[in-house]
């Protein structure tokens, strides 16, 4: 896990190549093509490429149009700005009609870094994951971006995809598949499980080898598929280790420790101790300093391991 590559730099070069294969490709993006890596597309299809300015409702609507019209429409912008400016649009053109627009939204969580609480989507996951008919994805690392855009490209239905500015470490093997509502066991253990989403996934595998060195054996899951989720494995694992933990880039609430609280309130009650912001915004900062401030770093995650293993010991 040495290389590192940006989801969001992953996500151009898989756009540009299915932009070759597939004349029915069209990209749209709202004045950010150079942040969101969709201008790699623009520069070798300009006529498949729309420029809509900063107007992201504009975007969503002639996406929506693009679809109807049986072309394949990648939109992308600023995760902050695709589901909080255009989440109404999102609904009823298509969520609601069910069209087969990709939403590959760029700079989410606090990663973002210097840009600020403005800039940093913390709540973009709970307003995609709350509407019906959308599929949430996010990817723990470049092989598994690729992957999700080429079968986002296939699939016939609204995706939303949400991508990250920072690199981190590479994962999967570099020709990774995906599979739609399938999570993947990373580690096996038997004391607790780490179930974690986009950059996430790497701190809870380094969390992992922390609580090996105390003789703790954690369980690491990849739940970059938000929803439809596994259900089947985060019950799984509730059984065989009795308690759970999950990080994300996220809120804490409306995101992957909702999902899985849901599924574990429902089918598998265990401990579970959710690692994400606690209704607060971010702010300007490095990223790293940022992760460490807002307590998403492996350290968090151990202590958070520690704090639902003392509660399954204690039920």
């Amino acid at each position: 896990m040495s290389a590192k590559e940006s989801t969001r730099v992953e996500y151009g070069k898989a756009l540009l190549q299915l932009g070759e294969e597939n004349e029915d490709i069209v990209a749209l993006d709202a004045d950010l093509s150079g942040s969101t890596q969709t201008k790699h597309f623009a520069k070798a299809f300009p006529d498949r490429f729309f420029n809509m300015g900063v107007a992201e409702q504009d975007m969503v609507g002639t996406a929506a149009g693009l679809a109807l019209g049986g072309k394949i429409p990648f939109a992308s912008t600023f995760a902050m700005f695709a589901t909080g400016r255009a989440w109404e649009q999102i609904r009823q053109s298509i969520a609601y009609a069910k069209l087969n627009v990709k939403i590959v939204a760029s700079h989410g969580g606090i990663s973002v870094g210097e840009d600020g609480g403005s800039h940093q989507a913390v709540e973009d996951l709970a307003l995609m994951r709350i509407l019906p008919n959308m599929v949430v994805l996010v990817p723990a690392d470049g092989p598994e971006t690729r992957a999700m855009v080429r079968w986002a490209a296939d699939y016939q239905g609204p995706v939303y995809i949400r991508t990250g500015r920072t690199a981190f470490p590479v994962i999967f093997p570099e020709h990774h598949r995906f599979e739609l509502g399938r999570g993947q066991i990373l580690r096996e253990g038997k004391d607790v499980t780490l179930a974690g989403i986009g950059l996430l996934v790497h701190h809870c595998l380094a969390a992992a080898d922390l609580l090996a060195q105390e003789g703790v054996s954690a369980r690491v899951l990849n739940l970059s598929c938000l929803k439809p989720l596994d259900w089947q494995l985060v019950v799984d694992s509730a059984r065989r280790t009795g308690a759970l933990v999950t990080a994300e880039e996220h809120m804490a609430t409306g995101g992957l420790g909702s999902a899985v609280s849901e599924v574990l309130a429902e089918h598998y009650p265990v401990p579970l101790q959710r690692v994400g912001l606690r209704d607060i915004f971010g702010t300007s900062g490095q990223a790293e300093l940022l992760l460490k401030h807002y307590g998403l770093m492996p350290d968090d995650i151990k202590r958070a391991a520690h704090k639902a293993m003392a509660r399954k010991d204690s039920r």
